[in-house]
């Protein structure tokens, strides 16, 4: 019989599907169980995070709810110049910029030290208790939260004034004082989520080979200097990523955060970007003024992200994308 007969005239003709092609789908048909896996987190960002993208055209008209997006009138830039013109735009920005810098300043390093200094702690039934109690706040809600910092900040009796009279000091209205009422929402966010920030950090520690901590020590680096030679740069990937994706939310410091601390006495100091909105789009159904505000809050954060991200890669060649 002969192995070499002929093809059909119909399969000569067809083409061989491209190289790149024909490798790709290769690739997915072996690696078919993680793609059907990720294709719920894919389904999850397309309804619930592209889709409503969408809905940010009403930042350029004058919505209304029985008319919807076809229907209702188109009014340009009006919400964004009304926003620029408002008598507390800058005030409130300004804030919201403060708060973000506090955050990032305070915030961000805390989990790399917690972590590093749980790296060092050597009894594993000890550190594994550490662990688990600060990760224990980040399950907590915000309203919670505020209800143990009310607590803890009473100027009658609360715990921090009691410790102050020991020292004949007057008591301090955390709460209702514009000079305190920033800490306080930065110090109850660190309390609730250093804990949690440093998994990422613990696991990160976990890939260092050990051989080069050995090769140190017989070097005669204590481990101070060990620390800065080999853990920090090591970690410097991990930190540079979650710190781009920190600046990307720069001006989203968190709406349930601010609004449970939030009152009348402190609002000069506590109202931000996040409860303005709030209060313009549903208490006084301004949708489409504070869909504007919102895109401008997101322009931000992206143009940040691009430019930081550029900067990272040409400093230290580490980038997100």
């Amino acid at each position: 019989m002969n192995s070499h007969a002929p093809t059909t005239p119909n399969a000569s003709r067809a083409k061989p599907p491209k190289p790149k092609l024909r490798s790709t789908l290769s690739f997915m048909l072996k690696y078919k169980t993680l793609y059907l896996l990720a294709v719920p987190g894919v389904v999850y960002f397309l309804v619930f995070k592209y889709v409503p993208l969408l809905g940010s055209v009403i930042a350029f008209q004058n919505y209304n709810l029985f008319k919807g997006f076809t229907g209702s009138p188109w009014a340009g830039l009006a919400h964004f110049q009304k926003m620029f013109a408002h008598y507390d735009f800058l005030r409130i920005l300004k804030n919201t910029i403060y708060l973000g810098l506090l955050d990032i300043a305070i915030a961000f390093p805390a989990p790399i030290v917690l972590a590093l200094l749980l790296n060092e702690v050597r009894k594993l039934a000890f550190k594994r208790t550490v662990q688990t109690i600060i990760y224990a706040p980040h399950f907590l809600s915000w309203v919670i939260i505020s209800g143990i910092f009310v607590g803890i900040l009473s100027p009658s009796s609360g715990f921090v004034n009691t410790m102050l009279s020991w020292f004949g000091i007057e008591p301090i209205y955390f709460l209702v004082e514009n000079a305190w009422i920033r800490p306080v929402l930065v110090g109850s966010g660190v309390w609730r989520d250093v804990g949690y920030g440093t998994i990422i950090y613990l696991a990160a520690l976990t890939s260092i080979n050990p051989e080069l901590y050995e090769a140190a020590e017989m070097d005669g680096a204590n481990r101070w200097k060990q620390t800065l030679a080999i853990t920090l740069p090591s970690l410097l990937p991990v930190i540079t990523v979650l710190f781009l994706l920190k600046i990307g939310d720069f001006l989203d410091f968190g709406f349930e955060r601010v609004f449970v601390f939030q009152n009348s006495l402190n609002l000069d100091s506590s109202e931000i970007l996040d409860t303005f909105i709030y209060k313009a789009g549903l208490q006084q159904m301004q949708y489409s003024y504070a869909t504007a505000i919102g895109l401008f809050k997101s322009i931000v954060g992206l143009t940040l992200l691009v430019i930081a991200n550029t900067l990272s890669r040409r400093a230290t060649g580490e980038s997100l994308y």
